[in-house]
């Protein structure tokens, strides 16, 4: 073999040497996309938003603290950092941690909201909403914290369950920080009947809620909690799976009424902050 060939040789084989690198890291790369998956609702996929070690606190002026805690109204649980949903007496809680920015967020609300007002509304369970930043820590921007204080206004108004959705259903495409934009929550306050009043307005563009949304987040870094959404049902994850099954709406009915078993509905009305939705809002 001339040295002309051999040299051509040990190109091609160098070649194909970095090629095989290059698929072994592709391979590695899609094992721990695949690792930080949540199970498709309804067979759809989707990536949880996982928590970066460096995740910020930003407010909507780039400092690192809020000013004074000021929590919203009717909040309950440890360190009052949950928003209820539903009949006080409810046999079964569902844990909701969700970020506003979060697209698999969105897909669970919107496969799964349905579902969850029928449950609540029937007095089956209560939702204990959390919120966090998530998403503002991992690709920049503000709109986590604005939309969550946003959310956390609309609680005040006794409307957090119908804003809520209407938060979801309107969702920007990650990279887009529409939320941070507190004229665009406004405009989305319109869409739920008696909540763009003055007081909403103020709280909004105050960030009233701001330090409160902060230490929630908080909460949820320091919970061990791998990404959002996280959804316990009476403190067990249902999200992606529970034991060897995937969620959907069969699967999440059935679990409920396996946890509900021999218990009676629950009736006692919450506080006003605290009401169950009434309607579908619009999107």
């Amino acid at each position: 073999m001339s040295e002309n060939q051999e040299r051509k040789r040990t190109a091609r084989e160098r070649i194909q040497r970095e090629r095989q690198l290059d698929k072994a890291r592709e391979r590695r790369r899609r094992t721990l996309i695949v690792a930080s998956a949540v199970v498709g609702v309804l067979g759809l996929a989707a990536v949880v938003g996982l928590v970066a070690a460096n995740s910020g606190k930003d407010t909507k002026d780039g400092s690192s603290e809020a000013g004074p805690l000021s929590a919203p109204s009717g909040v309950q649980g440890e360190e009052q950092l949950a928003i209820p949903v539903g009949a006080s007496d409810a046999p079964s809680t569902l844990t909701v941690w969700e970020d506003f920015r979060c697209p698999a967020c969105a897909q669970f609300e919107n496969a799964l909201r349905p579902t969850i007002h029928e449950l609540v509304e029937a007095g089956k369970i209560k939702v204990e909403y959390h919120l966090a930043t998530i998403i503002d820590g991992n690709m920049g921007g503000t709109g986590s914290l604005r939309a969550a204080n946003a959310a956390a206004c609309a609680q005040d108004a006794g409307k957090f369950a119908e804003y809520h959705d209407v938060l979801f259903m309107n969702q920007p495409p990650e990279p887009d920080d529409a939320f941070a934009d507190n004229g665009r929550l406004i405009e989305l306050a319109g869409k739920v009947d008696g909540l763009d009043t003055p007081a909403f307005r103020g709280c909004v563009n105050d960030g009233t809620h701001d330090s409160w949304v902060e230490k929630s987040s908080t909460a949820f870094q320091e919970g061990g909690f791998r990404g959002t959404p996280t959804v316990l049902l009476n403190g067990e994850s249902v999200f992606p799976t529970k034991g060897e099954e995937q969620i959907s709406v069969a699967n999440f009915k059935k679990w409920v009424e396996e946890a509900n078993k021999g218990k009676q509905p629950g009736t006692r009305q919450p506080s006003p902050a605290g009401s169950a939705p009434t309607g579908a809002p619009a999107s």
